[in-house]
């Protein structure tokens, strides 16, 4: 307490003498004893002023120019362009309002450095200016958020009939993918399900969920709309695949979704940038851990016909992992359906036609 008590005398003091040293230059400034000495410090600030006003333009124009290609990769999605439009637009208004405010900034710092006996014009209030500045952003934000919203409620609502339906979950540290087989449904999935073999989670005492498969690759189709449903096992990921335009948080308990049509096909892009390696990419760009790097996975965009061709040569879980399905046939009394019957039924289906998607 001894030491809390001196502790508070001292810091008081330290209050008492800044106050009476400040009421000392107040006096001193009112009697008109007062001088400072400004010295040759202003000037050289004003002058630094304008050398980084250039310096820093300089070099931004540089950078900008510079990579331009590679922060704004090819568009190859028909909401993409839409997205590139809003983008550019909103970066145009931005940019001449950070061009003009920052250039009088400077420009004015150089301007109305001290001079002696020069006096500072002051007016309490101006109705014009308050207005002007006020309604004109208001109407320009308005506009670009009313645009945005229309765009992004098109984007994320329900998606056309024929649409290719896929799902990614995003997991410490990659991506599962898996898509509904011939009879177009994606099965129930159960987190309590879900085991070293069994990543998904699959439930195999429902039938939808029989025929359904899972990949290393997301492949989807030219010109065809493909619904990307999302969700997170673990923690927050991001669903991004620059080339599309596409980004959506993967956000565990709360599934999310997102469409696209793809309009450029994976050689035909390879070809466009002259890169035989090229890949379209999807990648987790929310930091989600030690090995947030290696969250990636491989986009292929097929024409229709070799999109059909490798659907067709894909194997369902339940075929690939027949332990899973042996296991299952020894709780068959507490499943919906018979699995003989299920699976019977599934090699029996066709498999879809490009029209059917």
């Amino acid at each position: 307490m001894t030491v809390l008590t001196i502790s508070l005398v001292l810091v008081l003091l330290l209050v008492v003498f800044g106050l009476l040293f400040r009421l000392q230059i107040f006096t001193s400034i009112f009697s008109g004893t007062f001088t400072r000495d400004i010295g040759m410090s202003n000037s050289v600030n004003a002058i630094l002023m304008l050398v980084f006003l250039v310096g820093g333009g300089s070099w931004f124009a540089y950078s900008f120019v510079e990579n331009f290609s590679k922060m704004n990769p090819p568009v190859a999605s028909v909401h993409g362009h839409q997205m590139e439009r809003m983008f550019w637009i909103t970066m145009a208004v931005i940019g001449v309002a950070f061009a003009i405010t920052q250039t009088l900034l400077f420009v004015y710092s150089y301007k109305y450095q001290y001079k002696e006996g020069r006096r500072a014009y002051f007016f309490a209030h101006n109705n014009k200016i308050e207005v002007i500045w006020t309604i004109i952003p208001a109407i320009v934000m308005a506009a670009l958020i009313f645009a945005g919203w229309k765009a992004w409620t098109r984007i994320t609502g329900p998606a056309p009939k024929d649409s290719v339906v896929v799902e990614v979950m995003g997991k410490q540290f990659n991506w599962l993918v898996r898509y509904p087989g011939r009879d177009m449904k994606l099965g129930v999935v159960n987190y309590r399900m879900i085991d070293a073999v069994n990543e998904w989670g699959f439930d195999l005492s429902d039938k939808s969920a029989l025929d359904d498969f899972t990949t290393s690759e997301v492949h989807v189709p030219k010109g065809v709309p493909v619904l990307i449903k999302i969700r997170s096992r673990d923690v927050l990921h991001a669903v991004y695949m620059p080339h599309f335009r596409v980004q959506m948080y993967a956000v565990p308990g709360m599934p999310t979704r997102f469409w696209f049509t793809p309009t450029v096909t994976t050689d035909e892009m390879r070809a466009k940038l002259g890169n035989p390696k090229f890949n379209y990419e999807l990648a987790c760009n929310q930091v989600c851990g030690g090995s947030h790097f290696a969250m990636k996975a491989t986009v292929i965009v097929d024409e229709p016909d070799d999109y059909q061709n490798w659907y067709a040569a894909q194997q369902s879980f339940s075929q690939k992992n027949p332990e899973v399905m042996a296991a299952l046939k020894q709780k068959a009394k507490t499943m919906v359906i018979p699995v003989a019957a299920a699976t019977k039924e599934i090699e029996a289906a066709p498999v879809p036609l490009a029209a059917s998607y």
